[in-house]
Parts: C-alpha cells; sequence; structure tokens
C-alpha cells in the first residue's frame, strides 16, 4: 500500500495552517486560523495580519513564530513548519508591544 504523500503530485502545493493568537493587549482576531501554500513566503502571513487588524502596516506589531522570535518576511512557510510546526499548523503569535526575544 502506498503512502499519501507518494501518491501526491510532484508539482501539489502543500498547503500550511496559520494559527495567530494574540499576545499582550494585541486585539484578538475574528479569523485566528488560515491556510496558505507553503511556497509562501512569511510576508503573506505579516500582510494577512496586517489586513485583519485593519492596519497600513505593521510597525506598531510584533510577529512571532511559537513565541520565541520573528522570523526574516522571505523565509518561506514551509521551512518554517518543517522547523518549528507542530499538531498541524504553525503558531504565530503577534502583539503590539515587544513580548519576547
Amino acid at each position: 500500500m502506498e503512502s499519501p504523500k507518494a501518491t501526491e503530485s510532484p508539482t501539489a502545493v502543500r498547503k500550511v495552517v496559520i494559527h495567530l493568537r494574540a499576545t499582550g493587549d494585541a486585539p484578538i482576531l475574528k479569523q485566528a486560523k488560515f491556510k496558505t501554500p507553503g511556497t509562501d513566503k512569511f510576508a503573506k502571513v505579516i500582510d494577512f495580519l496586517r489586513r485583519q487588524l485593519h492596519r497600513d502596516t505593521l510597525v506598531d506589531h510584533f510577529v512571532y513564530v511559537n513565541s520565541a522570535f520573528s522570523p526574516n518576511p522571505d523565509e518561506s512557510v514551509i521551512d518554517l513548519y518543517n522547523n518549528f510546526g507542530f499538531d498541524g499548523k504553525l503558531v504565530v503569535n503577534y502583539a503590539c508591544s515587544m513580548a519576547w526575544g
């Protein structure tokens, strides 16, 4: 019997579930989870968060992966998920003031 990954086409793009969690006094989002293609850059996640918070920029907001570090916006989502994802999702914390690191 073949595994599901073996039957996927090589051109299929894996979707990654992003779970956005408010930290500190940051507003809670109505839509805290969404899927994005793994080939997208982390900048797309930041842009989605900016739109959800109705901000022109996220200058006054800080974004972290797993409550630990702020990834480079050019980092691919699938790389972040493969290294830091768990329970089938990538947890991204956001805050209005510096919370970690």
